[in-house]
């Protein structure tokens, strides 16, 4: 299984560059007033959340598929928590930057749930895991 994770790192490595790579392209496109300059902290933010869920989640389909079904909710409904607090207590800390943040913080959460839900089906659906489907 640590190849698996091994594996999603790159992945998600790619897409924190790409994702990178446009905000700073849209950075001179768009007006500064659209980004925080607590962009570059929330990649680094997002890609340990997310390698941090996809551990868990892995190590959790190695046993029974029934018990990654209920982590999967777990880690789900835990980093729902800490986002919404970061996004509150971010927002009242620093009011003028609230809006920017809170627009960066979304996109970014779109971006690397939309990756990790794809990285995830793919993990159910591995020869890994069919074996333990059926416990």
């Amino acid at each position: 299984m640590r190849s698996v994770v091994i594996s999603y790192a790159k992945r998600l490595l790619f897409v924190t560059l790409a994702a990178g790579i446009l905000a700073l392209g849209l950075f001179f496109i768009l007006p500064s007033s659209c980004f925080t300059p607590s962009l570059p902290f929330l990649f680094a933010f997002y890609y340990a959340t997310s390698l941090l869920s996809f551990m868990i989640l892995s190590r959790s389909l190695e046993k029974k598929f029934n018990m990654f079904v209920s982590v999967f909710m777990l880690t789900t409904a835990l980093k729902l928590f800490l986002f919404i607090t970061i996004m509150i207590t971010y927002a009242f800390l620093n009011r003028k930057d609230a809006i920017p943040f809170l627009l960066n913080f979304f996109v970014l959460y779109i971006v690397y749930t939309v990756f990790e839900v794809i990285q995830v089906i793919g993990l159910t659906k591995s020869p890994v895991s069919a074996g333990n489907k059926n416990s």
